[in-house]
């Protein structure tokens, strides 16, 4: 079944006759056709898409479950879905309330005269659970990041600064067919690796641990991985607290299965963690929804009341980072099954020192 069936099938659970798709990755979960502007309006039985001169041709030919319709330069897009939403006599719909701006969801009602009902839900829910079509195409997608790493690994040196080993990684996913970078990669050494969200500089790769959270984006799908490494030999507490992490990571993995609580996946490496006496020093989640974006809307965390659903891939990520001193993050992509996970990937987890 095509993404637009599965949103037809759960149109009527959110009390409204139609569903209004207007960002432009939700867009992409529902056609498989990638524009910078449109518009997807879905009933129980129909769907239109709304375009203009730019993508008609492209979506003419891409899009096969829905009407695509051209809106001409004389009109805007919200006149064209408003002549659809009369014509078919369709009074209520559900928009994105995570994405619609307060001046954009104005001009609907305006236009419309309808009742618009937030079912951003209706749409994340489903991006949530991956068919095997889009499994396969994240797998590829890791894989491939996973032959740039083992690419540059012997590349790595104190002569080379963080930002050349950045555009390296990048520039090897673009050579291996990757679309795009999923993100911008996290290149961090020495002290700066105690930063999780620490950007590349000039400055070289300096002596210590050398943190490495890559993704490459495959025909729209995301991979996710951080690496590790040691600049040097590593003194006997950076391989404690290595060995902490990996013990952690595994077992939040062991953990993860469809129906299990994400607070108790959180729970399972945090503990490790706490155990060894470095509890503060993981300040964020185990992990995250992957998918059309590397962020999507499960966060495994202490304060998540979501529950794991099988069919969804997620990141199992732990970190201690010591400020001032070093950090250390290991981070592996699950699919969630019923009883467990598959570790899509396949980077060995030992630690490398160069």
């Amino acid at each position: 079944m095509s993404n637009i069936g599965r949103i037809r099938q759960v149109i009527p659970e959110y009390n409204c006759s139609a569903m209004l798709i207007t960002n432009q990755i939700n867009r992409l979960f529902a056609t498989g056709f990638s524009s910078s502007a449109g518009a997807l309006l879905v009933t129980a039985d129909d769907a239109w898409y709304f375009t203009d001169t730019r993508y008609i041709e492209a979506a003419e030919a891409s899009i096969k479950d829905a009407h695509v319709v051209l809106v001409t330069r004389d009109e805007k897009i919200t006149d064209s879905v408003a002549t659809v939403v009369e014509e078919n006599r369709i009074t209520s719909i559900g928009f994105e309330d995570n994405f619609v701006s307060y001046a954009d969801h104005k001009k609907w009602i305006e236009k419309l005269e309808d009742e618009l009902i937030p079912a951003q839900k209706l749409i994340s829910d489903l991006r949530m659970i991956k068919s095997h079509a889009d499994l396969d195409k994240m797998i590829q997608a890791q894989r491939l990041s996973e032959k740039v790493f083992e690419e540059v690994l012997p590349l790595i040196s104190t002569d080379m600064t963080e930002k050349e080993l950045s555009a390296e990684i990048i520039y090897r996913m673009l050579a291996a067919g990757a679309d795009d970078k999923a993100f911008d990669p996290i290149v961090v050494s020495g002290m700066k690796s105690s930063r999780p969200h620490g950007v590349p500089d000039d400055s070289k790769i300096g002596k210590g641990f050398l943190t490495i959270d890559f993704g490459a984006k495959l025909d729209g799908w995301c991979s996710d991985t951080t690496r590790t490494l040691c600049i040097g030999q590593p003194d006997e507490e950076m391989i404690n607290v290595y060995d902490i992490v990996l013990k952690a990571q595994e077992a939040g993995i062991i953990a993860v299965r469809g129906g299990a609580r994400v607070v108790e996946v959180d729970s399972a490496a945090r503990t490790v963690i706490e155990n060894a006496g470095y509890g503060k020093y993981f300040g964020h989640g185990f992990g995250h929804s992957l998918g059309l974006e590397v962020h999507e809307s499960l966060r495994a965390s202490q304060t998540s009341e979501d529950i794991l659903p099988a069919g969804a891939v997620m990141t199992a990520e732990p970190g201690i980072y010591l400020p001032g001193r070093y950090g250390v993050r290991i981070e592996d992509t699950v699919h969630i099954t019923q009883t467990g996970s598959e570790n899509i990937t396949r980077l060995p987890k030992e630690l490398i020192v160069l």
